[in-house]
């Protein structure tokens, strides 16, 4: 039924009043009713009732929350002249769609789209990513459930999470304060990650748990077999931690380890890979981050499919590529909006290798003397064993209004590069590279936003001009 609005502000105005609406057509007004005088033998009129308080209207409520997304086209080309002559024009056209139901506990469907797409104007085959593209459903009271099918990245398990399958999951409805369990399983194929279709006779199972409080605080553990025919290519069991502590300390933290070792364990079992970066406000004007990272890199998909084959397996593919990395930065307020920072990290590349060193200095100032210029620098150093490594970065930027933002770029860098040639002689090379750039960036409305970037590079060998644009829309 359908209320007209000058019927629906009377009735709330007499209601605000404390009268009955029907009383406003029985009675005449109080002005119009004669005067009267207690009389000696009549007793004096009692007194009104005690009315209650005027009622409110409730609250407005919020508006059920809608579907979020973003649809991104870029446009790149790119022109290069080399020095013997040579020259080469190329184009990439590359879309990102991301598209996903509310975020919410409540029960009811549940989608979700990430898709990538790149194409190419010289030879080679298009690039085709779809990270999210499934359909599923929530549903249950404070005992939850929720199932979903098709591509699915699970961001809990790290690098095992690409699924095209299927996935259920139990767990408690999220409290305010308190915080929740739940654990799931899972089962499918692996997508490839730069083309459409799946991977040759392998398919993946396995399942998680996870601890959740409040809004950062996460700690899962889960575990995944991955299956190439009758092999078992990878038997992962995985670790991710989200720490705060406070308002001042935050951890985050992300391990795999091979149970029984890649390659239906033909390569020994051990750490895949472990990686912490913590993040400390000490006070309000200095910030400290320290990262590590270790692990060992190597192809367990090609070494399963050499086996099953009949190849033979090198002792270099079985070994891997050993990293390691450990470092830290300080990053302080100098005065209001100046930030500098330092930082020194050292990483070992290969199980035998020196470590090589790291060094960085830089700084950014927003508003300089109220000039509306942002400006933002860095210097680098890495020590190796072939040689260093220098480069340098500066960048002004400039709002013009308050949708259209400007900025200029320049960057140099030089390497220096000893090696032993076949007949013994120690040669010496000194590639260096300049850049210049600029780049905008404008806010057309709530929804739409554009992108320019126009790149000119000189090394030693060539020089190449690089135009990319870019339109975004947003879906709110």
């Amino acid at each position: 039924m359908t209320r007209s609005l000058p019927g629906c502000a009377l009735v709330a105005g007499l209601l605000i009043a404390g009268t009955p609406s029907s009383s406003y057509a029985q009675s005449p007004p109080p002005e119009s009713l004669p005067p009267q005088s207690p009389s000696p033998q009549s007793p004096l009129p009692e007194s009104p009732p005690p009315q209650s308080p005027p009622s409110q209207s409730p609250p407005p409520l919020s508006p059920p929350p809608h579907p979020t997304g973003r649809v991104s086209i870029y446009v790149d080309t790119a022109g290069r002249d080399f020095g013997d002559g040579g020259t080469q024009r190329s184009t990439e056209l590359s879309t990102a769609v991301t598209f996903e139901s509310p975020r919410t506990d409540e029960n009811g469907l549940e989608y979700g789209l990430d898709l990538r797409q790149t194409r190419y104007s010289a030879a080679g085959s298009d690039r085709v990513s779809i990270y999210d593209g499934f359909a599923g459903a929530r549903f249950g009271g404070d005992l939850q459930m929720r199932a979903r099918a098709g591509h699915i990245w699970m961001q809990d398990l790290g690098t095992m999470g690409a699924l095209a399958g299927g996935l259920f999951e139990i767990g408690q409805r999220r409290p305010a304060t308190e915080g929740r369990y739940r654990a799931g399983v899972f089962s499918g194929l692996e997508p490839n990650v730069y083309e459409a279709g799946y991977a040759r006779d392998v398919r993946k199972y396995g399942g998680y748990a996870a601890y959740e409080r409040g809004f950062m605080r996460r700690h899962v553990v889960g575990y995944t077999t991955v299956k190439q025919g009758d092999l078992t290519e990878r038997s992962v069991l995985s670790f991710t931690n989200f720490v705060p502590a406070g308002q001042r300390f935050f951890a985050y933290q992300a391990a795999e380890y091979e149970v029984k070792g890649p390659a239906d364990g033909a390569v020994k079992p051990g750490l895949s890979y472990f990686l912490t970066n913590a993040r400390l406000t000490a006070s309000s004007r200095v910030e400290l981050n320290v990262t590590y990272n270790r692990g060992r890199a190597l192809d367990a998909r090609q070494l399963t499919s050499d086996m099953i084959n009949g190849r033979a397996l090198t002792a270099q593919a079985v070994e891997g590529l050993k990293y390691e990395s450990a470092g830290g930065r300080v990053t302080v307020e100098v005065v209001r909006r100046v930030h500098v920072y330092a930082g020194y990290t050292r990483d070992r590349n290969n199980r035998d290798d020196a470590p090589s060193a790291r060094i960085l200095v830089g700084g950014h100032a927003a508003n300089v003397f109220g000039t509306g210029f942002d400006i933002s620098g860095s210097d680098s150093r890495i020590d190796r064993v072939t040689g260093p490594y220098h480069s340098s970065y500066v960048s002004i930027g400039h709002s013009v209004g308050r949708s259209v933002y400007a900025s200029i770029d320049y960057s140099t860098s030089l390497s220096i590069v000893h090696f032993l040639s076949s007949d013994g002689v120690m040669i010496e090379t000194k590639p260096s590279t300049r850049r210049f750039a600029g780049s905008t960036s404008i806010t057309l409305n709530r929804y739409f936003s554009l992108l320019g970037t126009i790149d000119y590079t000189i090394d030693d060998t060539l020089t190449e001009l690089r135009v990319m644009s870019g339109l975004s829309y947003r879906i709110r």
